[in-house]
């Protein structure tokens, strides 16, 4: 009998911790009141603070808490304007569309590029606006619905939406 209870102990102990063991790593879709935790209504940009749009909030996170996040930007009067369109909050290190992104606050704007089915999107710190990279957004073929910002989780996509165009990114780190 009591060689059974040990059993049973150990068969209950396995079966408890798998699923949070795999939903630890997992991503899912963060909520408003993450996102607004996690995003500041004014960001810091440069030397200034610019207000974030909070209805285009959109992020993902893993079972460890750890999001990647970003919000549109309000630049209209500062010096950001037309540089930067969006502030992004990266916990966990991504590789988004060739650029390496390691835990941080960046900040990223876009141009159109070749004959406007792609953007060139340009990413910066935050802090100091120096140059981390530019990826290039593809046209999202078949794709009706424009949005200012939405981070897909990993399972859905892997991709970064602006307006019709999308970012492919790759989770880099455990």
């Amino acid at each position: 009998m009591k060689r059974i209870l040990v059993i049973f102990a150990i068969l209950c102990a396995v079966f408890l911790t798998f699923p949070a063991s795999a939903q630890h790593t997992a991503w899912r879709q963060a909520t408003p009141a993450e996102l607004a935790a996690a995003l500041p209504a004014r960001a810091p940009v440069e030397n200034e603070r610019i207000e974030t749009e909070m209805r285009t909030a959109s992020g993902i996170v893993d079972g460890r808490g750890r999001m990647i996040a970003g919000v549109v930007l309000i630049t209209a009067g500062y010096s950001a304007d037309g540089k930067y369109s969006h502030y992004l909050v990266v916990q966990a290190p991504v590789e988004i569309g060739g650029v390496q992104l390691q835990p941080g606050n960046y900040a990223f704007g876009w141009t159109r590029a070749g004959n406007g089915n792609a953007l060139a999107v340009h990413f910066n710190v935050a802090a100091t606006g120096a140059p981390v990279g530019t990826a290039k957004a593809q046209w999202i073929a078949g794709s009706a619905r424009v949005v200012s910002l939405r981070i897909w989780t990993p399972e859905e996509k892997s991709l970064i939406q602006i307006g019709r165009f999308g970012l492919p990114y790759q989770l880099t780190g455990k």
